[in-house]
């Protein structure tokens, strides 16, 4: 039964339902002498497409509604649904059922509609471990760090914080830090740990690059995220690349201890990164146990943001206090602000920040107390933001201007719905636009994140919530349109460093950001002001 002969049954008033009232009246509002009616079933599959209407079990109910009896019998019986009593049972078990990606249910719901189910990302499973044989020259004022670096971690307390704006190579300076020490201390095992996949694999593709150039022997390279374990036996010498979660749920095992302590007697060097987040409960966990079970190791933090508040002192300082207060930040003599220097130099672009003021009529008083009492804008609030119609016609018109003038553009939404939205607007008046958020699955995931780093000439805008702030390298995108409000200077920091890449870098000569100023809600203007406001508690 071909998917198309049955989603044609859907009505207008089901399609409007699938692509939600707040879709079909911003594109009312945008354009009041197009009917879009007649294009919605395009739209529905432009932003769900066939694979997502069947994987999401919500919308997968709207179609089980346009089977005949009959159809729904034969669907029921091949995803093992035998028992029911009546046509409205058999109907609601139908809609009800939990299908598991991957499994044979799925693949039979696929076969149904005559389609082939996604990739899972559970079948695409990379080696854990892999050898690479030695066979890639620093900037200035990476090599200066490098050797402040190396000064921190050669003595008491043997630990110290990197401090580099995004855009200048903080993790290629850390590699080079990693291959020096490799190649002098023969056998020896430097572990890296990251909070995402996305940086995980960033870390394992860049340390096998600079390995190529500048090892001195074959060492082991292991993955231990996700559906990756980690071999003891075979940690003797080299790179393990850890996901924060996979060690704290390996510590709290039952073999927790033996599992730390072998790793840590054979662990000499400890990378964090994004080491804004040390302190945290858990991460510290994994970070004390590494450094002072067996012997002690040496600890190299990196991040663009040295601290984890805006104006909370005592976080701040408790982040420092555990570096020891000892930091290796970029200097440039001649510069203030080291900033500066990247953007005259080429390494970050010349950015273009324009705020967008909004008035909040959509918010009151106990809206607005609720985030002054709060460490970050409440969801709840973002999730209000998010709907609120006339900031949606603003953030949409905006990004269009945007998209007339740069070809990768970033949009950061308030909320998981309002990013689906967008992209679906911008879709129907003919952008190419894709929505990123937690629900995307991986496979797809990779591939818009492909598209969007390709040679594609058209302009192509993601429209995401909680998902490209850090992990994300895509150096040509030259623009990007902060709706999300936050307290975090942390978490906005990494927002404008997704499109601030330099010409040095792989970048743009310039970019352009446009953050939506709302007008009862603490905010931030740009990233230069931003690099020394941790100073007073190192």
């Amino acid at each position: 039964m071909k998917f198309d002969k049955i989603f044609s049954r859907a009505d207008e008033e089901l399609l409007q339902d699938i692509l939600g009232d707040q879709a079909i009246r911003l594109l009312s509002t945008l354009d009041e002498t197009r009917s879009y009616n007649k294009y919605l079933r395009e739209l529905v599959l432009m932003l769900h497409g066939q694979e997502g209407i069947l994987i999401n079990q919500s919308l997968r109910s709207l179609i089980i509604d346009l089977l005949r009896e009959e159809e729904a019998m034969h669907l029921a019986k091949i995803v093992g649904i035998n028992n029911y009593n009546t046509t409205a049972e058999l109907y609601s078990k139908l809609k009800n059922k939990r299908i598991r990606r991957g499994s044979t249910e799925e693949e039979n719901l696929f076969r149904f509609f005559e389609l082939l189910p996604p990739d899972n990302e559970d079948n695409e499973i990379k080696e854990s471990t892999f050898s690479t044989t030695p066979n890639n020259s620093l900037f200035k004022h990476q090599r200066q760090a490098v050797y402040e670096i190396n000064y921190h971690l050669g003595c008491e307390p043997f630990r110290v914080m990197l401090h580099m704006p995004t855009g200048s190579g903080k993790t290629r300076t850390a590699m080079n830090v990693i291959a020096e020490h490799l190649r002098n201390n023969e056998p020896t095992v430097v572990v890296w740990l990251a909070n995402t996949e996305e940086l995980c694999e960033q870390a394992i593709e860049e340390f096998n690059e600079i390995w190529t150039f500048l090892g001195n022997r074959s060492v082991n390279v292991q993955r231990f995220w996700g559906p990756h374990s980690v071999n003891m036996y075979e940690v003797k010498d080299g790179f393990v690349v850890a996901g924060l979660a996979k060690m704290v749920s390996s510590i709290r095992s039952s073999d927790g201890i033996k599992f730390i302590s072998e790793l840590a007697n054979k662990c000499s060097v400890i990378i964090m990164d994004e080491a804004h987040q040390a302190i945290a409960p858990t991460y510290r966990l994994v970070l004390d146990a590494l450094a002072f079970v067996g012997k002690k190791s040496k600890l190299l933090g990196l991040t663009a943001t040295p601290g984890r508040t805006w104006n909370d002192v005592d976080a701040d300082k408790e982040l420092a206090d555990f570096f020891c207060k000892k930091k290796v930040t970029l200097r440039v003599e001649g510069y203030d602000n080291p900033i500066d220097y990247l953007v005259d130099q080429k390494y970050i672009a010349k950015v273009n920040y324009r705020p967008l003021f909004y008035n909040n009529e959509s918010l009151d008083e106990k809206d607005i107390e609720e985030v002054a009492n709060s460490i970050d804008v409440p969801i709840n609030v973002l999730i209000r933001l998010g709907e609120d119609h006339q900031r949606n016609l603003k953030i949409l018109y905006e990004t269009e201007v945007l998209l007339s003038r740069h070809n990768r553009v970033l949009l950061f939404a308030p909320s998981v719905e309002s990013s689906n939205i967008y992209a679906c607007v911008l879709n129907a008046r003919g952008f190419k636009a894709f929505s990123l958020t937690g629900s995307t699955p991986h496979p797809k995931r990779r591939d818009i994140i492909e598209e969007f780093r390709s040679n594609y000439k058209a302009p192509i805008v993601i429209c995401n919530y909680g998902i490209l702030t850090a992990g994300f390298d895509a150096p040509k995108t030259s623009a990007a349109l902060i709706a999300r409000p936050t307290k975090s200077l942390v978490l906005y920091s990494q927002m404008v460093g997704r499109a601030t890449r330099g010409i040095k870098a792989s970048g743009n000569e310039e970019a352009e950001v446009v953050t939506i100023i709302d007008t009862e809600l603490p905010g931030f203007r740009n990233i230069a002001e931003s690099f020394n406001n941790w100073e007073d508690v190192w």
